[in-house]
């Protein structure tokens, strides 16, 4: 389960395509992460699909794609078979050597990794131009970029509430500054208590919350996250003690899409009852 927990975050952008256009619109698209799946729907190239990797499941029509691997490995033989013209590569949640497969059999790559919330905005843009949705994706794009500044806008004067986000429980991890997570509490004006930890996503003992006494808990929304801590026992916890402990879901908050800023939306909601 923490393989896939973790395999929803995502980190850095990397273009393979020599000069990140095709001779023609792709027709036949190979999409290698649940992120890539949504934002090729988003922008209307949703039917070009004609395979993609565990969990890509939204919009609903995308639960039909057939699968071809996941974060485990690809399947090659069936790559070649689908005969794809563009396959959207995930760098940080596929396996380097498939990749690395997939470009020495000669395919056209395009690597899908935003590392920030504005970063989606430009990638919608340039997956519309390889698919010919040009148009529809600059919509897209524009919206996107016109609501997250009305998020940043609407939050940034609001108190700073210390956010504990409880990444996972078993181990007990959570996120520091250079997080996707982080750039969602920083939209909504929180203040990470666990910022500064020396890597990304840190495992943190019970002690080194209790230190930090958030005001605020975050939870992804699985059962095993939730009931992996019964913070109840620790009523010294301003959090536990105000009953500020919310679950939020995870497809929202953890993937790379226009629908990210519903997962803000919502991390800023649970700050606001805080507040």
């Amino acid at each position: 389960m923490i393989k896939r927990h973790l395999a929803g975050l995502v980190f850095g952008l990397s273009l393979f395509l020599p000069h990140g256009v095709l001779a023609e619109p792709a027709k036949r698209i190979i999409a290698l992460s649940p992120h890539a799946v949504e934002m090729l729907y988003a922008i209307g190239a949703g039917d070009a699909i004609v395979a993609a990797t565990d969990y890509a499941d939204y919009p609903e029509a995308a639960k039909k794609i057939p699968r071809i691997g996941g974060y485990y490995g690809i399947q090659m033989e069936r790559v070649m078979e689908l005969n794809p013209d563009l396959i959207v590569v995930w760098d940080t949640g596929n396996k380097a050597e498939d990749i690395n497969q997939l470009r020495t059999l000669g395919f056209n790559l395009y690597g899908s990794d935003p590392k920030t919330l504005e970063g989606v905005a430009k990638e919608l843009e340039e997956l519309g131009k390889l698919t010919g949705h040009v148009e529809e994706a600059s919509k897209v794009a524009a919206a996107y970029r016109a609501e997250l500044s009305r998020l940043r806008s609407d939050n940034a004067s609001k108190s700073e509430p210390k956010v504990f986000y409880q990444l996972w429980s078993t181990p007990l991890m959570t996120v520091s500054k250079n997080s996707w997570i982080q750039q969602i509490i920083s939209v909504c004006h929180g203040q990470n208590v666990f910022y500064d930890a020396a890597s990304d996503y840190p495992q943190v003992s019970l002690e080194n919350v209790l230190l930090t006494l958030p005001e605020v808990i975050l939870q992804s929304q699985e059962e095993g996250n939730v009931k992996g801590v019964d913070w109840s026992q620790w009523p010294e916890i301003p959090a536990v003690k105000n009953q500020h402990i919310y679950q939020l879901n995870a497809d929202l908050l953890h993937r790379a899409t226009p629908r990210a800023l519903l997962g803000v939306q919502a991390l800023c909601d649970a700050l606001d009852k805080a507040r």
